[in-house]
């Protein structure tokens, strides 16, 4: 028994001893997961279009769009992208359905709160672009910066196809004083 306990504990011991030499580097592995310096950059970019709504969600709604082409955001970036296998892309575009009255998103870890005009069966337009699960996997890896005109064109949007929009990260200068 005592035996067996020694080679317990000796097992054990050696487990934690690798998995402390692998695991300082597994989040370089994670981010890099074999892309190359350009490559990188290219998914970081994409990476500051992202909202969370249970998965990471790039809101590329036009390829052409200066908020997206400015940061390197294009339809020939995008389908290199797919072609690394880190991106869907569809020029139809992806929707969300079965959302109820009220959902919530967030951006830069902070919510938005989406109100649609019916009860039940909503839908949100994605854009064009899903990440695939190696794709959600290498997202977690970057933090991404956050974008200001690109979350104002987002909430401008929305907020042109009637939905009714909460947020606390509208970026405006204070009000000081009342109009008489």
């Amino acid at each position: 028994m005592s035996n067996l306990l020694t080679t317990f504990v000796q097992f054990i011991t050696s487990s934690i001893t690798r998995s402390e030499n692998i695991l300082p580097n597994a989040s370089a592995n994670i981010k890099s997961d074999h892309l190359n310096p350009q490559d990188s950059q290219l998914f970081e970019a994409l990476c500051q279009f992202l909202w969370i709504q249970g998965d990471p969600l790039p809101l590329i709604f036009d390829v052409e769009n200066e908020v997206y082409t400015k940061q390197g955001i294009t339809r020939a970036s995008l389908k290199h992208l797919k072609s690394l296998d880190l991106i869907n892309f569809e020029i139809n575009g992806f929707i969300k359905k079965g959302f109820g009255k009220h959902t919530r998103l967030f951006y830069g870890g902070k919510p938005t709160k989406i109100g649609f005009q019916n009860d039940r069966n909503n839908y949100l337009d994605l854009g064009h672009v899903l990440l695939t699960e190696r794709g959600k996997k290498l997202a977690v890896a970057f933090k991404g910066s956050r974008n200001q005109q690109f979350y104002e064109y987002v909430i401008e949007r929305w907020f042109q196809q009637g939905l009714v929009l909460s947020s606390i990260q509208i970026d405006r200068p204070p009000i000081i004083g009342f109009a008489k």
